[in-house]
């Protein structure tokens, strides 16, 4: 299969990476010293998977220059997903797809509004990955996993190729969904919680889980990600909330999340898609949501002192 990577971060490098190396046609959107040095050097992965390094790198910083492909792996960040989804539509082959991997639950949506929601495959990935310099990719923890599915749940020709073509590679697992909604929010409410305690503690998970008032905060931001899922017709059971804490101690004491990153040193944060979404979309639905409302408080003048806002 030919892909393109929009987007070649920690999670677009390293899931594209490791489908170049399994042996398919893969190009790569990347800016900046990151492509200067993967076009010289290649691209180098880090990973507890096992490293390794495709030499051979297609990279580009133009999307009109990516050869027609059949999936488009959408692997910017979340702020970012209108203005390049917009450009993708012309990249697919015929029957072609876009992939989204985005934090949060609203991306696939917004793709579809400007590919088309038959040209949009909803995913989810679970990886802790980061682009440690110029050209390397560091995967520090998570067994990588990958999760997509067709918006009704059906088994179709397109999902069971793109399963098999992650299937040829080393160092993950992908999976086709029946029910990718419920995955994207159960991703959510871990993910939205789990950045926003960390960006407002400013420490990793070992620092903060264990910590009395901090893990009584991270529950109850889940437990209104729960509420809210189910008010929105997405069945999250309750107990998703023990399942999701167990997981969150099994990281490891180092752990951060990328909005907390990119808070922290002032970059460009996903604050917005996710404990803003979380806010605006509980307005939306009449709910309170005093946690997620009080962290979401907390961490946006540093969000709008970066934007330069």
């Amino acid at each position: 299969m030919k892909f393109a990577v929009i987007g070649s971060g920690g999670v677009g490098a390293y899931f594209g990476g490791r489908l170049a190396e399994a042996g398919h046609d893969v190009t790569f959107l990347a800016r900046g010293a990151h492509l200067a040095v993967m076009r010289e050097r290649g691209l180098r992965v880090e990973s507890t998977e096992g490293d390794f390094t495709v030499g051979a790198v297609r990279a580009t910083d133009d999307v009109a220059a990516i050869p027609p492909v059949d999936i488009a792996l959408l692997a910017v960040k979340t702020w970012q997903v209108a203005d390049v989804a917009r450009r993708l539509a012309p990249l697919l082959n015929a029957g072609g797809s876009v992939l989204t991997l985005q934090n949060g639950v609203e991306a696939p949506d917004e793709t579809a509004a400007a590919c088309g929601r038959d040209r949009v495959l909803p995913g989810v990935c679970r990886i802790m990955s980061f682009i440690a310099e110029p050209g390397l990719v560091r995967h520090a923890g998570v067994r990588p996993t990958l999760s997509f599915g067709e918006w009704d749940g059906a088994s179709s020709g397109r999902v069971k190729a793109l399963k098999a073509a992650f299937d040829d590679c080393a160092g993950l697992s992908a999976a086709i969904s029946p029910d990718i909604q419920l995955e994207l929010w159960e991703k959510f409410l871990f993910i939205a919680p789990f950045s926003a305690v960390g960006a407002a503690t400013r420490k990793p998970a070992g620092m903060w889980r264990n910590v009395p008032e901090t893990r009584a905060l991270l529950r109850q931001a889940m437990e209104e990600v729960v509420a809210l899922a189910n008010a929105r017709g997405v069945k999250v059971r309750a107990e998703a909330v023990d399942r999701t804490l167990a997981f969150t101690d099994r990281l490891p004491a180092e752990a951060t999340a990328s909005m907390q990153r990119d808070l922290l040193e002032g970059r460009p944060s996903e604050l917005e898609a996710q404990t803003g979404a979380i806010v605006r979309l509980a307005a939306l639905a009449g709910l309170p949501v005093p946690a997620n409302a009080f962290l979401y408080a907390s961490l946006r003048p540093g969000e709008l002192q970066t934007r330069g806002i």
